[in-house]
């Protein structure tokens, strides 16, 4: 009497050819290997790539051929609202969806100017992400109901003369430095990451005073570090 024999597990049928290609960037290994596995096991889904910073996943992104990238915003060197719009620089078409631990009501409407797809928290959970990846691969935007509310209301709406909050009137470049100021770090090290000559960021420093009305350097170093720990910012 033959044995009969169990059943082989069900494969996911999906195929490669019909997947959606996703490149994940992340500085963080742990992170980058949650996601991918989110992902892989996904029928209409592969992760093609993996990233742990902004230069690493322009290198990648011809031979990986992502039909996506899912990305976190801030990575060391050439991250946040300028790594956005280098991918977009690549491809036009190409959907971003920003997965980030960054306050949304700061950040979202930023990436989106600068060409994102979505904006997600990082502790939205999966079933949520998931969604998103799905509402940005049918070629949709993704936001949280309260940022989508917040947007249309900043487009429908005409905001009075002196209501704009002082951080929101700063240019994305401008933003950049401020946040790097409040990390730390000084002309040097901010033209180095952000591929800048040294005159060029005492000028956006310049700006930055001017703009928030600061005194001196000290007063915009105190202003940044404040700002960046009630945004709860990771340094």
């Amino acid at each position: 009497m033959k044995k009969s024999r169990k059943a082989p597990a069900k494969k996911s049928t999906g195929t490669a050819s019909n997947r959606t290609r996703i490149l994940v960037v992340d500085d963080h290994p742990m992170m980058r290997a949650g996601l991918a596995q989110l992902i892989n096991r996904q029928a209409d889904m592969l992760v093609c790539g993996e990233a742990g910073h902004s230069a690493e996943a322009i290198a990648l992104f011809s031979r990986a051929a992502p039909d996506l990238v899912l990305t976190d915003l801030t990575m060391p060197g050439r991250g946040g609202i300028e790594f956005l719009k280098d991918l977009k620089a690549l491809r036009a078409s190409l959907p971003i969806l920003v997965v980030s631990m960054h306050d949304e009501m700061v950040y979202a409407e930023r990436c989106f100017r600068a060409g994102a797809s979505g904006y997600i928290m990082k502790e939205s959970g999966s079933e949520k992400l998931l969604a998103a990846l799905r509402r940005v691969i049918a070629g949709q935007m993704y936001a949280s109901p309260t940022v989508s509310e917040v947007i249309l209301r900043n487009l429908s709406a005409r905001k009075p003369r002196g209501s704009e909050s002082p951080i929101q009137s700063l240019t994305d470049r401008e933003f950049e430095v401020f946040q790097l100021v409040g990390q730390g770090k000084g002309t040097r090290e901010i033209a180095a990451q952000l591929h800048l000559s040294r005159k060029t960021v005492d000028v956006h420093r310049s700006h930055l005073r001017e703009k928030l009305g600061l005194k001196d350097v000290t007063a915009l170093v105190r202003h940044a570090v404040r700002w960046l720990e009630t945004q709860n910012f990771r340094v």
